[in-house]
């Protein structure tokens, strides 16, 4: 499905792709918050659960939306330090993307719960505050790499002639390598932001009530494997579904592909 397409054709790149993210947009809303609905006419054990379904589904998607801004801004962070000329710097930003990467996201969910209070007795956090770092720090790191792609994608040359002109290392990052660069960067970007959708599934470890706690909790009740966990799944597959093609409105806005129309 292309939102694109629901656009009159005379209309430009940048009207019709930003129709279409606000269109996207609204859907996700009223997907969130009018969930319940059609849920409540679903046979059991669904239907007497709906507004459990819908509630964690909007914790779901707020701990995916904090933890992949909060991953954007250390993604950027780690990129600059991997690109530094002070050698602290770059083993430091280096060596979190390592262990990052290196280790599996359900033991650092467990780690920023369970062992980090115990190192650090002021950072008791609460479940979903847990699971925001532990989410934010893991995306983190990959979204470091992405960004550090694009800033060295952008022509030496552009960074030598702006140079040139009188501007100096902080004007140059911004108004030239930057803006190529996240636009470079941008469909990694959004597709770690959907793999985190999915991904914020393992905060049922720690006790989130997000949309996987409420699946296990109701067919552990229930005993009734199969409809629960097909409705939690679809539910996955909508929210996924609906950032993908916010994320496609996104890359045609900015014209990622060098396509026209």
């Amino acid at each position: 499905m292309d939102l694109m397409r629901l656009w009159p054709a005379h209309w430009s790149r940048p009207q019709r792709s930003s129709a279409a993210l606000a269109t996207g947009a609204l859907l996700l809303i009223i997907a969130l918050w009018g969930l319940g609905i059609p849920l409540a006419w679903a046979p059991e054990p669904i239907g007497s659960n709906a507004q459990q379904f819908a509630e964690a589904s909007r914790i779901t998607m707020l701990l995916t939306l904090v933890s992949g801004g909060c991953g954007v801004v250390l993604g950027m962070l780690a990129a600059l330090g991997k690109l530094s000329r002070l050698m602290p710097l770059r083993w430091l930003a280096g060596g979190y993307i390592w262990v990052m990467r290196g280790t599996p996201l359900l033991v650092q969910v467990l780690f920023a719960y369970f062992a980090l209070p115990q190192l650090v007795p002021a950072l008791n956090m609460s479940e979903f505050s847990a699971a925001c770092v532990a989410l934010s720090f893991n995306v983190g790191a990959y979204n470091a790499e992405a960004i550090r792609a694009g800033l060295l994608a952008v022509p030496r040359g552009q960074v030598e002639a702006a140079r040139a002109l009188g501007l100096n290392r902080w004007h140059t990052f911004i108004d030239i390598s930057f803006p190529q660069a996240i636009k470079i960067a941008l469909p990694p970007l959004v597709n770690n932001l959907v793999a985190l959708l999915k991904d914020s599934s393992l905060a049922y470890t720690i006790g989130v009530v997000e949309l996987t706690t409420i699946g296990n909790r109701i067919q552990a009740a229930t005993f009734q494997a199969t409809p629960t966990l097909v409705t939690t799944a679809l539910i996955y597959l909508l929210l996924t579904t609906l950032l993908t093609l916010m994320s496609d409105a996104i890359e045609r806005r900015f014209d990622v592909e060098q396509r026209l129309g």
